[in-house]
């Protein structure tokens, strides 16, 4: 019989020493093998060849793609031939098991073989992700497994061509982004890359707009300097009926009882449908919605100012349903400079009744950035570079003192939520910036004129 000894006490402090023989007094039975062997029942096992439900998907630099799961019957082997399949039976590729990763503590080691309940890492596969059945080439019938929730919402990642691209960062190339978006979509399940009529952009599909802006946080924070639209619901069509589809998400929203009415408001306003409303305790009552992943857009800060911060949402896919309508987006236009340099006091103090500002005195800014938000539907183009000018003439009075309103700081996701089609944020390490596609004001008047022919041409 094998005794597992247990570490001698001596030579710690008082406290910790008596602590140490209290355990080993009450679970001195456990130091044997066989005592263990004995309390602890063996793993639930199924019979036949080896299957295994994957669960994690990681990538290595040396191994390739890595899946992780548990081994529910049989045993595996180094080198093994296998195959994936997916919940539905279909085959997804055949492959060898070039290593057998097993847990040992906080570490992998490679085993040349693994039984059935044990928590197994296996490389050698291409195209095999989460929740698909890793097993033998007899098996027919999948492990019952939660399809991965489909990307609901796309978004356009270009380089930076602005005025001050690669100022702020140091990686501002086109294969850089490319490399480091396949990079991301080769261990992040909820992450779709594919490429675009430009050849400096890439379409990233997601699930959800804070998977999206965790990406963008990431490469920020590595030196990438980029610029991304605003994020577009993936749509479907009904191949029987043509009909337009668009993903649906069951909202759930716990919120103090005094602000029930301007969420169920606001909700209704996205088209939102209310399926269930109870209290929880506490004062406070749950709401379940079925709410259009469009109307959901932008939605989370404006629930927390709504509700001063005590809500709670949180959203999970539903289904794709018909097409719910329009739903009525940014009312008003934006300010936009027109030269390049930085802002002035004077500039920002004598424009602050056009409306509200996002940047302050001394901001750099460039011709076709947005600098504000104006007070009507429409964008205007001003001045925010331009000085006092002086004169050799004194007064006698002293200058009126010039107090600026403090300007809105616009988060990572208020500036995705914020823009329109016709504009981008600019993201570098150092900066978010909001402004327009075009910067040039006569290549956008040409756009938009374009854009008018061909909803004239649709129309007709």
């Amino acid at each position: 019989m094998t005794r597992v000894p247990l570490l001698p006490s001596t030579g710690l402090p008082p406290d910790i020493a008596e602590t140490y023989e209290a355990f080993a007094r009450d679970y001195g039975p456990f130091r044997n093998q066989a005592a263990v062997l004995a309390h602890v029942p063996p793993p639930n096992v199924d019979d036949g060849p080896v299957r295994i439900l994957a669960t994690t998907l990681e990538a290595d630099p040396f191994l390739g793609r890595i899946l992780t799961g548990r081994i529910t019957s049989g045993t595996i082997k180094s080198n093994m031939a296998m195959k994936a399949i997916r919940h539905d039976g279909t085959l997804v590729e055949n492959f060898r098991a070039t290593k057998v990763l097993a847990f040992r503590g906080l570490e992998r080691v490679p085993v040349d073989e693994a039984h059935a309940g044990e928590i197994v890492a296996i490389a050698g596969m291409t195209e095999a992700t989460v929740a698909d059945t890793l097993c033998d080439l007899s098996v027919e019938i999948p492990l019952i497994a939660q399809p991965v929730d489909p990307p609901t919402l796309s978004m356009t990642f270009r380089i930076n061509d602005g005025p001050f691209a690669g100022q702020e960062g140091n990686k501002v190339q086109s294969r850089v982004i490319r490399d480091r978006l396949l990079r991301e979509a080769e261990r992040n399940i909820a992450i779709k890359v594919s490429g675009s009529d430009d050849t400096d952009a890439f379409t990233v599909s997601g699930r959800g707009e804070l998977r999206l802006a965790i990406l963008i946080e990431n490469m920020r924070r590595e030196g990438f300097e980029i610029t991304v639209s605003r994020p577009k619901v993936v749509f479907k069509t009904d191949d029987a009926t043509g009909q337009r589809l668009e993903p649906i998400e069951e909202t759930i929203i716990d919120v103090d009882d005094a602000h029930t009415g301007i969420v169920v408001q606001k909700l209704s306003e996205r088209r939102g449908d209310l399926m269930e409303m109870r209290p929880s305790g506490g004062g406070r009552t749950r709401m379940v919605f079925l709410v259009p992943t469009r109307g959901l857009l932008g939605y989370q800060s404006e629930l927390l100012s709504d509700t001063r911060g005590t809500a709670v949402m949180n959203r999970l896919f539903n289904a794709y349903a018909p097409f719910k309508g329009e739903i009525q987006g940014r009312r008003t236009g934006v300010l936009i400079s027109n030269g390049t340099g930085e802002a002035t006091a004077y500039s920002i103090f004598n424009l602050q009744d056009r409306g509200s500002f996002m940047i302050g005195a001394q901001a750099r800014v460039y011709e076709g950035m947005i600098v504000g938000e104006h007070s009507r539907d429409n964008d205007l183009i001003v001045n925010v570079v331009q000085g006092k000018k002086l004169t050799n003439v004194r007064a006698s009075g002293k200058d009126e003192a010039l107090i600026l309103t403090p300007p809105m700081r616009l988060t990572l996701e208020k500036a995705m939520s914020y823009i329109t089609d016709e504009e981008l944020v600019e993201i570098t390490p150092e900066s978010i910036r909001l402004r327009k596609r075009w910067l040039d004001p006569n290549e956008r008047k040409k756009q938009e004129r374009k854009r008018e022919a061909d909803r004239e041409a649709g129309a007709a």
